[in-house]
């Protein structure tokens, strides 16, 4: 077959055609890139700019407000909406509440006032707390009921879980963890719906707040054992009770009424005879005996008399002690190397330092050598962001976890507002260090991720923009408030979880 006239001769460049192509490409990138320049904000407030969503409260009644302070659902709820993930429009609302029956009505809905998840009976985010009386929701799944059987969806609808389950709550204190209840007997899966444990325990626990490599759980029976995440068995579920100590090599376990230590193969290392296991790293096990705290090696071996009224490990060969309730630092040895003559003391594991506060005015910060690097009050300990805020000669300073002192512009550079202060007055400059708003304020806070600062002056609180604008001229009393945020003229109630005018 012919190839066709095209094909008689070897092919030739057309340079004019492509020269034009070429420019014509170079043009539509140039373009693209103007159109990302003018859609997109600067990278570094970017976050400021993110949309985010929050409860409100007003006039008796519950809505969605988002991050520049505008009405995205409107009160008109009785009660709070929940929103799981303020980063994504999906919002949980509970309505036809029957206080004499017990029953209620669910609905999601998105940023536009729309039904976005049909077809069940109860649709509802999965509540969290821990000791500290934090709470939370389970940020990307939700729970829902079908013919009074519970499953997992994700926000898109997808199901995670079938609805086969009796119950399905919350592992407390962990985020991700999700305890399933099914004839009576407990499992545990991840968000994912990948199960960890088996429906086989008549109770699951933590063995630390926090932790989830392994888990505590209970036959029915009612004795203990540890299973990993992975679901082997770590310790065989016959002791009464078991007391996690911060190692996972070491246990502190109870059997026939008398409490034990132990190492992972179930192996008995020695008997308490009176004693309490606290804590125990590598072969150091802090007790206690008749009310004071002393360390022993694994075999019972004494280290550190019990001379102390509380001993806590710091780091390296340092523990936190306290006698004659002030607190000081001893070594491995039962040597003081710092002083008893602190009124607080602890260490912040994540950047192996220790806060030592001197009077209620004064701390110090001690870096892994013991040495003192940092002097003032500390009013923030950012364990997310990596950095320390303190107050110092009549000014605030910042330094990250190697306790190297920075600019506000370096640790908050996402920031486009940074509080400084002047003869006893707040103001505020930009990242080039020009006042953008004078010192004319009573007190203030740094700029929160909506882009807002809260301002006090006469004894009452508002709020301005990213740009030092007023958002909410000073009008609101917030005596009584632990927490003073502001998105526009919304400012966060005295619990910490909504926001009303």
């Amino acid at each position: 077959m012919a190839r066709g006239r095209r094909y008689d001769k070897e092919p030739k460049l057309n340079i004019k055609k492509v020269f034009g192509v070429a420019i014509a490409f170079i043009v539509f990138i140039m373009i693209i890139i103007s159109i990302i320049k003018i859609v997109k904000t600067n990278p570094e407030e970017e976050y400021l700019s993110t949309a985010k969503y929050y409860s409100m409260y007003l006039d008796g009644k519950w809505g969605v407000i988002n991050n520049n302070g505008e009405i995205v659902i409107s009160a008109t709820y009785d009660e709070m909406i929940v929103i799981p993930n303020n980063k994504q429009a999906i919002f949980v609302c509970t309505y036809d509440i029957d206080d004499a029956t017990g029953s209620y009505k669910t609905k999601v809905l998105n940023e536009k006032n729309e039904e976005i998840i049909k077809g069940y009976e109860q649709i509802e985010a999965i509540d969290n707390y821990d000791s500290k009386q934090n709470i939370w929701f389970e940020d990307n799944v939700l729970r829902v009921k079908k013919n009074n059987k519970y499953g997992l969806i994700d926000f898109k609808g997808n199901t995670i879980l079938e609805c086969e389950y009796d119950d399905i709550y919350s592992l407390k204190g962990v985020t991700e963890n999700l305890i399933v209840e099914k004839d009576g007997k407990l499992g545990l899966v991840n968000s994912k719906g990948q199960t960890i444990i088996k429906n086989e325990y008549s109770k699951i626990q933590t063995l630390e707040e926090g932790y989830k490599n392994e888990y505590l759980v209970a036959n029915e029976s009612g004795l203990y054992g540890i299973i990993s995440t992975t679901g082997n068995n770590i310790l065989e579920t016959k002791y009464e009770e078991i007391k996690y100590i911060s190692s996972t090599d070491t246990y502190s376990v109870k059997t026939d009424g008398t409490w034990q230590l132990i190492n992972i193969k179930g192996e008995t290392l020695q008997t308490a005879d009176g004693k309490e296991y606290v804590y125990a790293k590598g072969e150091n096990v802090i007790t206690i005996k008749d009310g004071k705290y002393g360390i022993e090696k694994l075999n019972g071996e004494s280290v550190v008399p019990y001379d102390y009224d509380e001993l806590k490990y710091a780091f390296s060969i340092y523990y936190i002690a306290k006698k004659d309730n002030k607190y000081g630092i001893i070594n491995i040895n039962n040597e003081t190397v710092k002083e008893f003559e602190y009124i607080n003391m602890y260490s912040v594991e994540e950047g192996n330092f220790i806060v030592a506060d001197k009077t209620d005015t004064e701390t110090i910060v001690l870096d892994s050598n013991l040495t003192q690097k940092i002097s003032g009050i500390i009013s923030e300990i950012n364990i997310d962001k990596g950095y320390i805020k303190v107050y110092s000669n009549n000014e605030y300073k910042y330094f990250n976890f190697k306790l190297e002192e920075k600019q506000s512009t370096e640790i908050l550079s996402q920031n486009t507002l940074f509080l400084t202060k002047k003869d006893g007055k707040y103001g505020y400059k930009d990242k080039a260090g020009n006042i953008v708003v004078d010192y004319i304020y009573e007190d203030a806070t740094e700029q929160n991720s909506c882009g807002f600062v809260a301002v006090k002056q006469n004894g009452l609180w508002g709020s301005l923009k990213k740009n030092g604008a007023i958002a909410c001229t000073p009008s609101v009393n917030l005596d009584n408030s632990i927490y003073v945020d502001f998105i526009g003229e919304w400012h966060l109630s005295d619990e910490g979880l909504y926001y009303t005018k």
